[in-house]
């Protein structure tokens, strides 16, 4: 791939570094951005010289989530998952649409079988947190806040439901029912974030990291990412993906019975006008 307006590309050494670029709109996620992302991630995975890969993002937040104005057509973009059907009428073509462009993508960055590592500042909203949960360790700035509203939208919370498995299940649900932002004293007391440091020093530190890692033996930083991800599995990881998944589209298709949106304007309505509670552009 070649740099766009909306993802960049650069390797130091053996770290490849993809970048959100999508400032003037918080990073906010249309499919273009994700499907450039997609790329970037094969890209730096089929590169015998990448070791490890830094995700980060330009601007002063990593990402308002899920852009909702977007408008483009999925049929325009190479699918990375066996679902198909997009368009099709009902909660059919809405499901395959999600697992497609949000679970496929995410769960398929979160098995590449080299380290990665989410570098964040700023505010990372609803959907952006599964950019930073895809990543096998998270470095942020010390005033990095980290929120999930979409309980107040009537559905179970973001797509890649990490929740329980980043924060524990207490803070967790204290997440999901409150809405309230998590910061980054918080995440790294609790093992979300690795390290939270001065903002200045953030892309420093982070390839620091990354340049130290890429020293070590690349067959061995395959085995040991494998492995870990492996408990996870065995804990029930993809089962636990697969269900919540499932409980999204009862949302969904609840809402669109009720209000005739796939989202309850009852609890989030500056959403449905182009807002959100910060009075930002749309979306979540």
């Amino acid at each position: 791939m070649s740099n766009s307006s909306t993802v960049l590309y650069r390797t130091e050494g053996a770290v490849a570094v993809i970048s959100l670029n999508r400032p003037e709109k918080r990073n906010a996620q249309n499919l273009d951005l994700l499907y450039q992302v997609n790329e970037a991630f094969d890209r730096a995975a089929t590169d015998d010289d990448v070791t490890v890969v830094i995700l980060r993002a330009e601007g002063p937040d990593f990402s308002s989530g899920h852009d909702l104005l977007d408008d483009a057509d999925l049929a325009e973009f190479d699918h990375v998952t066996p679902w198909s059907g997009f368009e099709l009428p009902g909660a059919e073509g809405w499901m395959a649409r999600e697992h497609e462009i949000y679970l496929g993508l995410c769960l398929r960055w979160r098995n590449m079988p080299k380290p990665t590592i989410a570098v964040v500042q700023g505010r990372t909203i609803a959907a952006g947190l599964m950019l930073v949960w895809v990543c096998d360790l998270v470095i942020c700035s010390d005033d990095a806040q980290f929120r999930d509203p979409t309980v107040a939208m009537g559905v179970n919370g973001v797509e890649l439901f990490n929740h329980p498995w980043e924060l524990g299940v207490r803070k967790a649900k204290e997440m999901l029912f409150t809405g309230d932002a998590i910061d980054a004293e918080t995440a790294l007391r609790l093992g979300m974030v690795n390290h939270a440091v001065p903002a200045d020093e953030l892309d420093d530190f982070a390839m620091d990291m990354a340049q130290r890692i890429s020293t070590r033996s690349r067959f061995g930083l395959k085995l040991a990412k494998q492995a870990v991800n492996q408990m996870q599995d065995a804990q029930g990881y993809n089962t636990a993906q697969q269900a919540a998944m499932s409980l999204q589209q009862l949302g969904h298709t609840h809402n669109l019975h009720m209000f005739g949106d796939r989202v309850d304007p009852s609890g989030f309505p500056k959403v449905l006008k182009g807002k959100d509670p910060e009075g930002k552009s749309k979306s979540h």
